[in-house]
């Protein structure tokens, strides 16, 4: 059994690793080492890097129903909010560097472009769960409630899912793994907890 000590040491090993990526990304995009559309690759490389994560924060979730992986859960919090500062940083990206902050173009592709309409709508699914990542959050809104709540990182991660599906022109094999190991995780959290009360009938 791996006990939540030998976790919460690699901790700080585990921010590093994931924080490091954005940091490398931004300096080779000011040295100009990015290709010919800088803008896009790095866009690009957040929305990837956030769908990752969110998609570890679900196997995480799964994993931890295992009971010598059980203290794993100490990592999620963090990876979640990691995923949520990779999209934001993609987003970020969307409207000042690729758009130049206009509002009404940005408006107009969202309702246009249904690759970057999903992307929108797992974004703003995304932000509640950051808002209330904190455990004062938890105290006030109550346990039950909270995880409900939370809940919305299956749809957020679908639809996140499907943006990058649908970005996608060329070879689809890398989005379509990844739109498949997340419903696996998802029929696997509904089988856990269907499968209760059935047993309990």
């Amino acid at each position: 059994m791996f006990s939540k000590k030998i976790f919460d040491h690699s901790k700080p090993f585990i921010f590093l690793l994931i924080l490091f990526p954005s940091i490398l990304w931004v300096y080779q995009f000011i040295n100009g080492n990015l290709g010919v559309n800088p803008i896009e690759r790095i866009m690009d490389e957040f929305g990837l890097m956030a769908l990752r994560l969110i998609i570890l924060t679900l196997v995480i979730s799964s994993i931890a129903h295992i009971k010598a992986f059980k203290s794993i859960t100490t990592f999620r919090r963090m990876i979640g909010l990691f995923a949520f500062y990779y999209v934001s940083l993609h987003f970020s990206t969307y409207i000042f560097l690729d758009h130049f902050l206009d509002l009404q173009f940005i408006i107009k592709d969202i309702i246009k472009r249904p690759f970057i309409t999903f992307g929108f709508i797992s974004f703003l699914f995304l932000i509640p769960l950051a808002v209330t990542s904190t455990n004062s959050m938890v105290k006030k809104l109550g346990f039950n409630l909270w995880k409900k709540l939370h809940y919305l990182i299956y749809p957020a991660a679908i639809l996140s899912s499907m943006h990058f599906y649908m970005l996608v022109r060329a070879n689809k094999s890398e989005p379509a793994i990844y739109m498949g190991i997340i419903i696996l995780l998802l029929l696997y959290r509904v089988f856990k907890k269907i499968t209760p009360r059935q047993l309990a009938r």
